[in-house]
């Protein structure tokens, strides 16, 4: 009978690794460990200095470390480690030119913010915004209703969702707000409420917030006719509609002028999104109060600086009406659509108008030619990504207690012609030590305007997979060699110790 040979683990593969270059000495030295880093890790600056300070970082046994040397357990520890991970580390704390105005940002926004379960009868929670905000999201939906006892409450309006108090929304904020970011937050709120209400709501907003809250424009900018995110450092923006300049009636009183509710433009598209499949709601939703002019309370629409809200009518009608302090959403079905059908449009419309606090590449931002993301040619020669999907460590088993089925599935997200997606093959039974060894090649024209994703599956059947965990990071922070990925929930909790080892290389 045939010998099946046992999955290679991890550790054999970097035990591999380690003999290779410790050429039959017990210890890795720090002259081959740089050796190491140059040939295998692309890490071309490293040096003698670099190398003794990982053997410092990573090795326990004090006769290596005098020696200025590795031991296989410390070089274990190095690969495994943040130093090693595919992630460039340097990328997680700010890196880039933060004095450009707003518009040269992209930023990190969500939808919804205070669910914790589904758009129809899940939970609000003050702990989806406290969570939102640890993992760095700069702009943050509030979908403002009128509630009992002159108390504006958030949740998602015709629905079965809970709702919870503005002034606890807005109090959490204040808490949480730059835990982990000094960028800038955007607060985006949805505003149904009535006049009284919003009074109600500016007032909470003023007094929690205190001298978080931006309420008047700067007096010096960086740059151009916005601020920068340097600019804007520990402020905190209201995202509104905004009450248009007072008229002067016949008698020379100051008459208010009111905007449609739904102004915004995103409302009723993502409500309409939100409903088209649910039928039981979506009488509810037309049985719902029909769209009224609604006056914005003065005192709230004076909060609103350089984010107000303003209905999306086309590209050409913002270049030619639009200001800079003025934005527009979109919901993704309406913006995917606009990005194929008008690419370029698009483009040129946001060097424009508001964005956030990723710097855009180049190719986003250069008024000298014309970028359209729909078509498929960009560069003469396309970026060549070659990715080794290696072996897998201490993947969760599922509830049921049965051995994971475990495949890698690496996706480009990028512009149409550049987004794909490749499997490894299937390791049957395996949680622990899967290994895949699995070459793909990927060629991506626009790189900078990719997302890698690592996704592990458990195949459950013939056309079927259930996830396991997950990593997704920019095109422009992937690390080349050998690398650690380490997985994630889809909420983006850690999976430690599950992790996934790879080998990258580009050019």
């Amino acid at each position: 009978m045939k010998k099946v040979k046992p999955p290679s683990s991890r550790r054999a593969e970097i035990q591999h690794l380690y003999e290779s270059y410790a050429s039959g000495q017990s210890t890795l030295p720090a002259c081959d460990l740089v050796r190491f880093l140059h040939k295998e890790q692309m890490e071309l600056t490293a040096n003698q200095e670099t190398a003794e300070s990982l053997i410092e970082r990573y090795e326990i046994e004090e006769t290596a470390r005098e020696s200025r040397c590795l031991t296989f357990e410390g070089f274990l520890r190095y690969m495994e480690s943040k130093d090693c991970c595919v992630f460039d580390q340097t990328h997680a704390s700010v890196y880039q030119d933060m004095d450009q105005p707003l518009t040269s940002y992209f930023i990190s926004s969500s939808h919804n913010t205070y669910l914790t379960g589904d758009q129809l009868v899940g939970k609000s929670h003050l702990d989806a915004y406290v969570c939102a905000l640890r993992k760095g999201c700069r702009c943050l939906e509030i979908d403002c209703w009128d509630g009992p006892d002159m108390e504006p409450v958030v949740y998602h309006g015709y629905t079965l969702t809970t709702k919870i108090l503005f002034r606890d929304v807005i109090k959490t904020v204040e808490q949480h707000a730059f835990e982990v970011s000094a960028c800038p937050v955007i607060l985006s709120l949805e505003n149904h409420c009535s006049k009284e209400q919003q009074e109600v709501m500016a007032q909470y907003l003023i007094s929690i917030l205190g001298e978080k809250l931006l309420r008047a424009p700067l007096d010096h900018l960086t740059t151009g006719d916005l601020p920068s995110p340097n600019d804007l450092k520990y402020k905190i923006l209201i995202k509104n509609k905004k009450l248009k300049n007072k008229a002067e009636g016949a008698s020379g009183t100051e008459i208010e002028e009111s905007v449609d509710e739904g102004e915004d433009g995103d409302e009723e598209d993502e409500e309409d999104e939100d409903f088209q499949t649910t039928s039981k709601f979506w009488s509810a939703r037309k049985a719902g109060p029909k769209k009224k002019k609604v006056v914005v309370a003065k005192v709230l629409s004076d909060l609103v600086i350089y984010t107000t809200s303003v209905k999306f009518v086309s590209f050409s009608y913002s270049k030619d009406n639009q200001s800079c302090y003025e934005n527009t959403s979109l919901a993704e079905k309406k913006a995917c659509k606009l990005a194929r059908s008008s690419g370029a449009d698009f483009v040129q419309h946001n060097q424009k108008f508001l964005c956030g606090y990723t710097l855009k590449p180049a190719v986003l931002m250069s008024s000298q030619r014309s970028f359209d993301p729909s078509c498929s040619q960009h560069r003469l020669k396309a970026t060549h990504l070659l990715l080794k999907v290696i072996s897998g460590s201490n993947l969760p088993i599922p509830r049921s207690g049965k051995a994971l089925d475990p495949f890698v599935r690496v996706e480009i997200n990028g512009i149409a012609s550049d987004s794909c997606r490749k499997n490894t093959h299937t390791v049957k039974h395996n949680s622990l030590t899967p290994h895949w060894d699995t070459d793909m090649i990927f060629n991506i024209s626009v790189p900078e305007l990719c997302l890698v994703r690592f996704c592990v599956r458990d195949h459950t059947g013939f056309l079927s997979s259930d996830f396991v965990g997950q990593y997704t990071l920019p095109f422009s922070s992937l690390k080349k060699g050998y690398r650690w990925v380490p997985l994630l929930s889809r909420d983006g909790c850690s999976l430690d110790p599950a992790s996934l080892f790879v080998f990258v290389w580009y050019s």
